[in-house]
């Protein structure tokens, strides 16, 4: 059974960068798109990357875009989150997802097969 395991969240001050990274079992065909949802306290989860093993494609939520960088090194079928700027409006619950959307539905959390245990995120002074 693939799974994603995710690490390097934390406590972060205002500002302050903290990068996530999120391991997958085994890379297969169902699963050629990787993403990092988040779900603060009694909100919907909300996208927040996503990219594409084949080929790099980037897609970013309009409140991290410019301040988030996804990324992934294949050698370590691992996918990483660069957070920077981290506001304490960014304080979730951290997910990386694993799917095979189409192009239209990437920023759709229904559509991602296999999720990580989350990795908490509290960004306050």
């Amino acid at each position: 059974q693939v799974q994603l395991v995710e690490s390097g969240g934390g406590l972060a001050e205002p500002g302050r960068s903290l990068k996530l990274t999120c391991t997958i079992s085994q890379r297969t065909a169902n699963y050629r798109n990787m993403a990092w949802f988040r779900q603060a306290s009694e909100k919907e989860r909300e996208f927040v990357a996503a990219i594409r093993w084949s080929g790099g494609n980037t897609f970013y939520g309009d409140s991290v875009k410019g301040r988030f960088t996804i990324s992934l090194d294949k050698t370590k079928d691992s996918v990483y989150l660069q957070m920077n700027d981290l506001q304490p409006e960014d304080t979730a619950v951290y997910y990386c997802a694993a799917g095979n959307p189409i192009l239209s539905a990437t920023r759709d959390s229904g559509v991602y097969r296999i999720w990580g245990q989350g990795t908490q995120v509290p960004v306050s002074s």
